[in-house]
């Protein structure tokens, strides 16, 4: 078993406020309860919901505890697990996603996290991919089957280029789905391309409806929305009657609803029952995880200048 110190490296910010004051703090390793595991990590994912904590945006019920640790998502290998662990062992590889978590988050050295807020890595992904694709995957997933796209059926991923819509995009292709997609610039359209997608357009473009309708002249079927604003709402226009709009909590702003259209909200949901259907659709598609950047632990501050400059083709991560 491997030898598990008493202290560890965690990035980490003291107030609320700018990419700055995330800086490299000395903590105490958590303890995992009895239905926890603890994880050595590997790789955390960096997303833009994490600039949200850091900004105090999107807070714990309750008085905020410093120094707070970001990060919902990671990979790594099992070092302890709690004397009512039953799925785990140490030495598994594993990732995870806890959304507040209160031992702290996963930008860190070691994280505890529920034993069901974890799943073992497939076979075939390796610790990096799986770092990067904990909560987006089970995002992209979960959106992917509320559309219930299938063989013969026309999919439109709006914001196709990013850590959830590079998985989204395999994960529709994979269900038999024609898939168009949203991309701005060269590098990422050719990316979104070569995942699977059918056509890929420019929502930029003031040809952009014009493109969409050429693509397909009777409709698209399903949407997922992962951006919004005016020019999602003229994409809707080529949804078919009573087709689908599905998109994850804290799209802004959200589709707007109509008689014709069904839009579905959703979040994404870490349990054993989704891991396991997620690790069986990871396989079926053959899943590539696009990596944007990899930072240090160290330079967690970095990785968020960069997140926040816009136009991440696929995801950030830190490596431990």
């Amino acid at each position: 078993m491997a030898r598990i110190p008493p202290a560890m490296m965690a990035a980490a910010t003291d107030r609320f406020g700018g990419p700055s004051l995330l800086k490299p703090h000395t903590l105490p390793v958590p303890e995992p309860g009895p239905s926890e595991i603890l994880i050595a990590l590997h790789t955390a994912g960096v997303g833009i919901w994490d600039a949200e904590i850091r900004k105090g945006n999107w807070r714990r019920p309750g008085r905020p505890k410093f120094p707070l640790v970001p990060g919902v998502d990671g990979s790594g290998r099992v070092v302890a697990v709690g004397s009512r662990v039953t799925r785990f062992r140490a030495g598994d590889r594993v990732y995870a996603y806890e959304f507040g978590n209160p031992h702290g988050g996963f930008y860190a050295e070691y994280v505890v996290v529920h034993q069901g807020r974890a799943g073992h890595v497939s076979d075939g992904m390796d610790l990096r991919s799986a770092g990067a694709a904990a909560v987006t995957a089970l995002t992209a997933f979960q959106g992917v089957r509320a559309l219930a796209p299938g063989r013969g059926k026309t999919v439109l991923v709006f914001g196709a280029s990013g850590a959830v819509g590079t998985l989204a995009v395999q994960f529709a292709r994979s269900r038999g789905a024609r898939v168009i997609a949203t991309a701005t610039g060269a590098a990422a359209q050719r990316l979104v391309r070569s995942l699977g997608a059918a056509d890929v357009f420019d929502t930029r473009s003031k040809h952009a409806i014009v493109r969409l309708r050429a693509l397909a002249p009777r409709g698209v079927d399903a949407v997922l929305a992962l951006a919004g604003g005016e020019q999602l709402e003229q994409c809707l226009e080529s949804l078919r009657s009573n087709g689908r709009v599905v998109y994850p909590n804290g799209v802004e702003p959200a589709p707007r609803g109509r008689k014709s259209r069904r839009v579905v909200a959703y979040d994404a949901v870490a349990s054993p029952k989704e891991f396991a259907e997620l690790a069986r659709a990871i396989k079926a598609a053959r899943l590539r995880v696009p990596i944007a950047a990899r930072y240090p632990l160290s330079r967690a501050a970095a990785a968020h200048k960069r997140l926040e400059a816009g136009h991440v083709v696929g995801r950030i991560v830190l490596s431990m």
